[in-house]
């Protein structure tokens, strides 16, 4: 249902078309994600549109898009409820205080990571294996899902949600299917038009038109607004400020660039190009510095909009100057019209994003992957879902990790043989490193050998210092044996770093190997 009509190459007139539909489901989620924060609806629109039009501008993924994200979002409510506590017990108004601190750590975000780009973190991106990314994929489209689930719940009398019945459920359920079934079938009639914008419209107009009974963007909370203005966070300028909001922009940094750098691996896989990480990291930060300063609550990369995106033609980054734009023309001129969009029309945009979003082709080769890689993905997964985005990343990065460190301490060989002058010869094969050094030192027999033993290191690469200690470990065992051990094609820095066996490396200029070890000695 989900496939990627427009051509690769950027077109001005579907850049627009798309940054117009981007921006009527940029709506409903940016003021979702700031009520789950805890802020009023302004916040979250504003943060889409700085967000949106400085990225669009300034990154380096063209075609991306960017705003207020439920990720972020997550984080910011114990930030702004402790905040308003905080300000409380200094008789500063409650709600005032809570956002006031968010604004601070939206700012002190945004420095984190023009730093990280400045630093060329965003290179480390590319660590992140492919079970990961499968399982990032797949645990967001799952947390796009869920997410939609709430624009099925009605108040009731006492002020409670609930699930809705009946004829609004009815009603809202025909909508969405109408809306997907427009997506999926109206490219087969034109693509000069995105089919997205033409559900969305064909929907509202439908919706007006009859007079259906269904839940509105306008239900949801007013988007009526002016231009953001200027200022500094009202917070006290003080250590004690800085610790408080230092771990949360800290979390929302690694958060929004973890996310963006997915995302832009994502889109880059999906239009054949390349994008630049680390000028994506430095306009992240550019874009967060300055919504903290307008009001904003912050953002990253969204996956659903810039699936979106891509899928109604967007390419180049009139896409999402447009889409940043439009929202801001809905915010100051258009709030009455944009509040009759019936939210089934949107939440059918959002299941078709779910549907190409999620790797389907994943579910198939569970199966046929190594276990290890498959249990990844399904980790990943599940931790995205009732965690967040940066945790699921690091576990998966860190399971991948051990497990190819186990996989490959498995690969060190050590063959003993006799040579013609009655010398034990040890030759080595595979890498050295704290992995493996175990298995490495149980293939010697320091009892069985002869006085004259030889260690031939030409096939092998020692890794870390974890495998220098172990090699002294050896010549510690040879000597106290009261024989003799040759290193034979170690390293220089090996020589360097060891402490017993430096003086039974034999150095050969020509034939040694060179290359560098992992070690805090020579850092």
């Amino acid at each position: 249902m989900f496939e990627l009509h427009a051509s690769k190459v950027s077109n001005l007139k579907n850049d627009v078309l798309s940054g117009l539909t981007v921006a009527l489901a940029l709506v409903p989620e940016a003021i979702a994600f700031a009520f789950v924060a805890g802020v009023g609806p302004l916040v979250g629109l504003y943060a889409a549109f700085m967000v949106g039009l400085i990225t669009a501008i300034f990154g380096g993924r063209p075609g991306m898009i960017s705003g207020a994200t439920g990720a972020m979002a997550v984080v910011m409510v114990a930030l702004v409820a402790t905040g308003n506590a905080m300000g409380e017990a200094m008789d500063v108004p409650v709600d005032n205080m809570g956002l006031q601190y968010l604004f601070a750590t939206v700012v002190l975000t945004g420095i984190l990571q023009m730093l990280a780009g400045v630093f060329k973190l965003g290179k480390f991106i590319r660590l992140v294996p492919h079970p990961v990314m499968l399982g990032f994929v797949n645990g967001l489209a799952i947390v796009i899902f869920l997410a939609q689930l709430g624009q099925f719940k009605v108040t009731n009398a006492a002020g409670e949600l609930e699930w809705m019945q009946g004829t609004p459920l009815y009603t809202m359920a025909g909508l969405i299917f109408a809306t997907m079934a427009i997506i999926h079938f109206f490219p087969k009639l034109t693509k000069a038009v995105p089919s997205t914008l033409v559900a969305i419209v064909g929907i509202s107009f439908l919706v007006y038109f009859i007079g259906l009974d269904t839940k509105l963007v306008g239900d949801v909370a007013s988007i009526a607004g002016g231009l953001p203005t200027f200022g500094i966070p009202d917070v006290p300028f003080s250590l004690e400020t800085l610790k408080f909001i230092f771990p949360f922009a800290l979390v929302l940094a690694a958060i929004g660039l973890i996310e963006s750098l997915l995302t832009l691996t994502l889109i880059d896989e999906l239009t054949g190009t390349r994008g630049r990480s680390n000028k994506e990291c430095i306009a992240q930060g550019a874009a967060n510095t300055a919504t903290g300063f307008f009001g904003g609550m912050g953002g990253c990369a969204m996956i659903g909009q810039s699936m979106i995106n891509v899928n109604s033609g967007g390419r180049g980054r009139a896409s999402g100057i447009t889409a940043a734009l439009a929202l801001l023309g809905f915010i100051l001129f258009a709030s009455g019209l944009i509040e009759q969009i019936p939210l089934a029309a949107l939440v059918g945009v959002m299941f078709i994003v779910v549907i190409g979003t999620f790797e389907w082709s994943s579910l198939r080769i569970l199966g046929k992957v190594p276990k290890a890689d498959a249990f990844v993905i399904i980790l990943v997964s599940a931790v995205t879902v009732y965690s967040d985005l940066a945790v699921a990343v690091i576990v998966g990065v860190i399971v991948s990790a051990l497990v190819f460190a186990w996989e490959h301490a498995k690969h060190i060989a050590v063959t003993r043989s006799v040579d013609e002058n009655g010398s034990t010869v040890y030759e080595v094969n595979g890498p050295i490193f704290f992995g493996s050094i175990a298995n490495f030192l149980e293939q010697f027999t320091p009892e069985d050998d002869s006085s004259d033993v030889i260690v031939e290191f030409k096939n092998a690469r020692v890794v870390d210092h974890s495998a220098i200690a172990a090699i002294d470990t050896l010549a510690e065992r040879y000597l106290s044996r009261n024989k003799t051990m040759h290193l034979k094609h170690l390293n220089k820095e090996c020589k360097e770093l060891l402490e017993k066996a430096d003086k039974l490396v034999e150095l050969n200029v020509i034939e040694d190997p060179d290359y560098h070890i992992a070690s805090d000695k020579l850092a």
